[in-house]
């Protein structure tokens, strides 16, 4: 579950008419919060990253999946599925035992993921994917 503060910064965001990206990259900071403080750690900043993306789905931002071809079609089911899950009004609170399972496999992991090392090494690694001119209609 997102912190209130969280989800206040996003809701804020979307105030001001920022876009879906801008609103959920609210939640990614605090996954990164989360894995830097010990709460549980990651695999890898891409793990971190989607965690934080599909709490924003499950929280209501307006986020659509990946389009096909830029992801897994298991990624893109998953994703499908938490923003089906946010957008809807009914609200239901996830098992207890799937919670504290999903928590305890986090915590076997490393706090590496989300060291400014990883991140930089990762946003080099994007942006080198991305055309130039993609990067510069970005800025």
């Amino acid at each position: 579950m997102p912190e209130k503060e969280t989800i206040e910064r996003a809701r804020e965001d979307a105030r001001e008419g920022k876009s879906p990206s801008t609103q959920a990259g609210e939640f990614v900071r605090e996954e990164m919060h989360h894995i830097r403080e010990g709460k549980h750690g990651a695999a890898s900043p891409q793990q971190a990253i989607a965690i934080g993306l599909s709490k924003a789905r499950r929280a209501g931002v307006k986020l659509q999946p990946p389009e096909q071809g830029k992801s897994s079609a298991e990624t893109r089911k998953k994703a499908t599925r938490d923003y089906r899950k946010g957008q809807s009004a009914s609200r239901s609170k996830t098992s207890t035992r799937r919670s504290r399972a999903t928590t305890n496999v986090l915590k076997h992991k490393g706090r590496q993921a989300a060291s400014p090392q990883a991140l930089a090494k990762h946003a080099r690694s994007t942006a080198h994917r991305r055309t130039s001119s993609s990067r510069r209609r970005a800025a």
